[in-house]
């Protein structure tokens, strides 16, 4: 393994001095493929250090790799689509029966891995510079300085280029200069990158320089801290990712419960409803307009809202509106809709969960350290649950409708006798609480599988984000939300998933006992009715 690694040093460092490869011929070409595998080596490395105007080199090795390199007698031919060519020439020829293919054993192909990707450091492609430096970083000791130092000189693209600043600081941590070893360390760093903290492990045990080895340490420490505080930035965000989906799933609660007062069991189910209306968008995409499919998400977005609230005004038409203060009943009610609600769509979908893909403008990641992604998914989520939030706000605050919620709530009577038609306005409101709902659910069919049951996980943490944010009170409802989803993340990495949902209850519940109104309270003439 070492003997490879060196002879493949030895490839890529004769590149690094060569202006360009070597247009092949027959003689060179039989060098390479027969014999013995180091006398191979010492062939590709002889090609490697003359011109090649023609280019054929690098197709050539990457033929060797692919196994569709043959020896017909005294010429070498390389497979061309169904036909061959000649190796030297590029002219098509016609194999003969005594023709054997060319085999290379992993001793060989590391060496001309080594050698292809530093061919393609120097190519005119982006794609293929980036892909050769994620090749060599895969085995960072096997980049020689002097290859690394003629592809920082000629590379412009940023990205690429730290990559090489760092494989070339791999590379001086071998110097036998002792202050190369320690700039090198030093670079090394200023990363958090786990593959090279393991190097420099190693290189720490092997070091006997004090100097070194004090750097060295220091640099495992720098990338320890570096990494900590990026597994803690990971941490927030998916509290807050948690959290923006507990607050979306509670907005509509808010509306339902914290300004109509009713207390709705089936809200988890109109969730599921949102969910299923994007399921079935996505399907019809993809039988009727295939090429479409990215576009499935936006649409389905108008389509979950309108189907919850169609499906939540009937249902205040035809229960809810008998039930107005009367709260027992109405959570019985609204348990036995969340019943019928979840058999309805077992009965039409099956009782099987199902997938929403997500569009591929919201898959991979943004990378801001190696250890920590945001997933693009989650990202879109926090900023759609924004943009609800500011809709809902502006919404109540500052529509003619919005007015007409707040006044029901303040004081129905009044409202009644100045006008406002009451039974339409609470019709409205509790389809507007179940159409966040369905946004919920639309926005959640992109991190989960959906199913039939799927709203029943988030009703209880629902009532808890609207009871301690204070109820009626959107501020409250979102401090909350992002709160417990912060919380109950930092509490799942220390105690496990269950014993954080029974910490976080408990604490609700002794808040409760000491701030009943929540952390908002209620402002106007009936905040204490």
């Amino acid at each position: 393994m070492m003997r490879a690694v060196l002879i493949a040093l030895g490839l890529a460092a004769s590149v690094a001095l060569a202006p360009s490869a070597h247009a092949l011929t027959q003689a060179e070409a039989l060098a390479m493929v027969s014999g013995s595998s180091d006398a191979r080596i010492a062939a590709v490395q002889q090609a490697m250090q003359q011109p090649d105007p023609g280019g054929r080199l690098a197709p050539f090795l990457g033929a060797l790799l692919g196994d569709a390199v043959q020896v017909d007698g005294d010429r070498v031919e390389v497979q061309h689509g169904n036909g061959w060519v000649d190796a030297a020439s590029g002219a098509p020829v016609t194999p003969g029966g005594a023709a054997q293919g060319v085999v290379s054993n992993n001793y060989m192909r590391r060496a001309l891995q080594a050698a292809r990707a530093a061919l393609d450091l120097f190519a005119a492609d982006r794609g293929a510079r980036l892909r050769a430096v994620q090749r060599l970083e895969q085995n960072p000791g096997a980049v020689p300085p002097a290859l690394l130092a003629r592809a920082l000189r000629t590379e412009h693209d940023p990205d690429i280029r730290a990559r090489l600043l760092r494989l070339h600081a791999v590379g001086a941590l071998m110097a036998q200069d002792p202050a190369q070893r320690i700039a090198a360390a030093r670079e090394l760093g200023t990363t958090a990158d786990p593959g090279l903290r393991a190097l420099l492990a190693q290189r720490l045990a092997a070091e006997t320089d004090p100097a070194v080895r004090a750097r060295i340490a220091k640099s495992i420490s720098e990338i320890d801290t570096r990494a900590a505080w990026g597994a803690r930035a990971a941490t927030v965000f998916s509290g807050i990712s948690l959290g923006s989906i507990l607050l979306l799933a509670a907005l509509g609660l808010a509306v339902t419960y914290g300004l109509m007062g009713v207390i709705n069991m089936a809200q988890g189910e109109f969730i599921m409803l949102g969910a299923y209306a994007t399921y079935v968008v996505q399907g019809l995409f993809q039988r009727h307009a295939p090429n479409a499919v990215a576009w499935a998400l936006p649409v389905a977005l108008p389509v979950a809202f309108l189907v919850s609230a169609s499906v939540g005004m009937v249902v205040e038409r035809l229960v809810i509106r008998r039930l107005y203060g009367r709260p027992l009943e109405t959570l019985l009610a609204t348990w036995g809709i969340s019943l019928v609600l979840i058999q309805a769509v077992r009965s039409v979908f099956g009782p099987q969960n199902v997938q929403v893909d997500n569009p591929p403008w919201m898959s991979g990641g943004l990378q801001l350290m190696s250890n920590v992604t945001l997933p693009y998914n989650r990202i879109v989520i926090i900023g759609f649950t924004l943009v609800v939030l500011v809709a809902m706000w502006l919404l109540l605050a500052r529509t003619r409708l919005g007015l007409f919620v707040r006044a029901v709530t303040q004081n129905r009577t009044m409202a009644a006798c100045v006008g406002v038609r009451t039974p339409r306005v609470d019709m409205l409101a509790f389809g507007l609480g179940t159409g966040i709902a369905g946004l919920a659910g639309c926005a959640l069919s992109q991190v989960g599988n959906v199913a039939p049951d799927m709203g029943g996980g988030y009703i209880v943490d629902c009532f808890m984000v609207v009871v301690l944010g204070g109820v009626g009170q959107l501020a409250g409802t979102t401090l909350a939300a992002l709160g417990l989803g912060v919380v109950n993340t930092l509490l799942e990495g220390v105690a496990g998933a269950v014993l954080a949902k029974i910490a976080v209850l408990v604490a609700i519940v002794l808040f409760i006992q000491k701030r009943p109104q929540g952390l908002f309270a209620l402002k106007g003439r009936n905040a204490e009715g």
